[in-house]
């Protein structure tokens, strides 16, 4: 799956959903599904001091399905068959079994193995189908696809990327999928019709190339919205038109291309001079619960006191054993992404309430962020990661409020907040950037 830097996100995200990976390179982006990748400033954690899983059965097992929301057995099956480390670049090898988004070059994420498995669900895929992919990245996806359906049709429009993955699936022997380089807004007329589409990357609204190429009664999953509030969308093609069913909040990276060229200025082009969040005193909540405007939430509880502020809390297990191998906890984060021009602000103050409960930064750290901002430029490339309100240990509530200098090639911004090198339990409210 392939998605501009940003990640997000796209990047992913994210969830992306969304994890974090620190690893000694420096290389952070956001994948499409909101899944982190990279380093910390400051941070001496090394990737070497982290938990580690070798099969991606035990990612499955262990990571994935205790997220919930994964029932199809063919594709839990799939997932579980599907060697990730060979479709990630050697110096992450140790990594490739983790839930989250990895660097695979030319500023593009191999996505989290959750958005992957969530992704693929949503399709029903048959033995018989024939689906369309738009974004091949590292192959990986493309992959699962293959052990699932009858053909896949993947279009990527990097081409360095797209000749390695195909080269890298067809060595492998995943001879159903054919990668073609192009513009994926257009689709693939000539292999049309499709039985699902999966849509990597998100446009203001859906392609009519791509609901005319979906079979009647097909399935597509795609990120659809503005450029900071998105949803992935299940449409069903039904008398010739698109039935929509909004799933969960993500943060891709916006569809290029003939796509690009089509977006709506007042969407996309956004007063970057005026950064803010949104729902940051998590108040307002989406029909599942979780709170409007943020993405790839995971494991959050949202606390509604009777005479406080509302929070957001996050809690995370230690590392554990299982079968000879250091299992890493579950994830507990969520982010939010926003416009922001280092040519116009100079400064950013950021501040939130916290408290925490045995709190326990993981090996090598003695402290551990509590939130962490990452800044981007242009073209979705990640220029910096700063850690908030490092904390350790049990404490009551407190203000954490720091100004950050914003470098002028800054021109968007994610905010996450959680535990990503930690155990213990943290609440979070209030929080605001001026």
């Amino acid at each position: 799956m392939s998605i501009r830097s940003f990640l997000f996100v796209a990047c992913f995200t994210a969830s992306f959903f969304t994890a974090f990976l620190f690893q000694n390179s420096g290389d952070t982006c956001i994948g499409a599904d909101g899944g982190v990748t990279g380093n910390i400033s400051g941070s001496k954690v090394s990737a070497a001091s982290l938990p580690v899983l070798k099969s991606a059965e035990a990612m499955v097992n262990n990571l994935l399905l205790p997220q919930g929301g994964l029932t199809d057995t063919a594709v839990i099956d799939v997932m579980k068959r599907i060697p990730r480390h060979r479709f990630v670049p050697p110096q992450y090898q140790q990594q490739a079994y983790w839930d989250t988004a990895i660097s695979i070059g030319s500023g593009q994420t191999i996505s989290p193995p959750y958005i992957v498995a969530f992704m693929t669900q949503q399709l029903n895929p048959k033995p018989a189908d024939k689906v369309l992919e738009i974004g091949t990245g590292s192959g990986y996806q493309a992959a699962v696809l293959s052990l699932l359906v009858k053909d896949v049709y993947s279009i990527e429009i990097v081409e360095p990327l797209g000749k390695q993955a195909e080269k890298r699936l067809n060595g492998l022997g995943f001879n159903n999928v054919h990668v073609r380089i192009g513009d994926g807004y257009k689709g693939w007329q000539e292999a049309a019709p499709f039985n699902s589409i999966i849509v990597t990357c998100s446009p203001d609204a859906v392609p009519q190339p791509l609901v005319d190429q979906l079979k009647e009664g097909g399935r597509m999953i795609i990120p659809v919205g503005e450029r900071y509030q998105q949803a992935f969308y299940l449409c069903k093609k039904n008398g010739g038109k698109l039935q929509k069913e909004r799933l969960q909040q993500v943060l891709f990276v916006p569809m290029t291309g003939e796509a690009e060229k089509q977006r709506s200025q007042d969407k996309d082009t956004q007063d970057t001079s005026n950064s803010r969040l949104t729902n940051g005193n998590f108040e307002k909540r989406n029909a599942d619960g979780t709170p409007a405007g943020w993405h790839y939430v995971r494991n959050v509880t949202l606390l509604e006191p009777d005479a406080a502020p509302f929070a957001a809390r996050f809690s995370r297990k230690k590392p554990e054993k299982v079968d000879g191998q250091t299992v890493p906890a579950a994830l507990s984060q969520m982010l939010q992404g926003f416009a922001l021009d280092g040519r116009s602000v100079k400064m950013l103050h950021i501040e939130y309430g916290l408290c925490g409960e045995k709190v326990v930064a993981q090996q090598g750290a003695v402290m551990t962020p509590t939130a962490s901002l990452l800044f981007y430029d242009e073209n979705r490339r990640q220029i910096t990661m700063i850690p908030l309100g490092r904390s350790t240990g049990t404490f009551g509530w407190k203000t954490v409020s720091q100004d950050i200098p914003v470098p002028p090639q800054v021109r968007e911004a994610i905010l996450l907040l959680g535990l990503p090198l930690a155990s213990g339990q943290i609440d979070v409210r209030e929080v605001k950037i001026k």
